[in-house]
């Protein structure tokens, strides 16, 4: 397994063992209950109340970031967004490591961040994750998949339902499965 990845040794012990501490099933419990109640059916002028739940949860939250009332965000304490961050309609935060979404970032609706694995070449298939990091100004298009572990540098476009399996350099453009560059964002001259 890549260096990269925290193996959660706690889910080896058995098949279908949970990794997570019960205090942190009871607070991942309680934050699906939260957002469910306090955020979900929210209007988008709600922004404000949604980050202080967020926050409340443990979320990093810089300037003014905006978090979908659909979005889905699996560990708040694993997300950090920025000023001017966007996490869109149904975008999936699967925060089981860190997730850090860099100033004026876009995660488009329906996109898949994915911090977590198993490790297939253990019998017991025990949880691995990889933080996720999506620099500033860059952009995950509609139902993109970014596995664990992957750097999408700044300014940097995802496209639509992309697959990206390996770190994006700044200003490219990537697309397909899996995602390969197909052009610069910004062209000289």
């Amino acid at each position: 397994m890549n260096s990269k990845y925290t193996f959660h040794a706690s889910s080896r012990i058995r098949l279908g063992a949970s990794p997570w501490t019960v205090g942190q099933r009871v607070m991942m419990f309680l934050w699906d209950g939260a957002w469910a109640a306090l955020c979900a059916w929210t209007p988008k002028p709600f922004n404000r109340w949604r980050l202080t739940v967020l926050q409340a949860f443990g979320g990093k939250i810089q300037g003014r970031p905006f978090i979908h009332q659909r979005a889905r965000i699996q560990i708040p304490w694993n997300v950090a967004l920025r000023n001017g961050a966007c996490v869109g309609d149904r975008a999936n935060l699967y925060s089981l490591d860190k997730i850090l979404i860099e100033e004026d970032a876009v995660i488009a609706q329906e996109a898949y961040l994915c911090a977590g694995t198993h490790a297939f070449e253990d019998n017991a298939l025990p949880l691995v994750s990889a933080p996720i990091h999506v620099g500033a100004r860059a952009f995950v298009g509609a139902r993109a998949f970014i596995m664990p572990g992957i750097t999408i540098a700044s300014g940097a476009v995802v496209g639509a339902c992309a697959v990206v399996t390996k770190d994006v350099a700044a200003n490219v453009i990537v697309a397909g499965n899996p995602a390969r560059v197909i052009g610069d964002r910004f062209k000289s001259g």
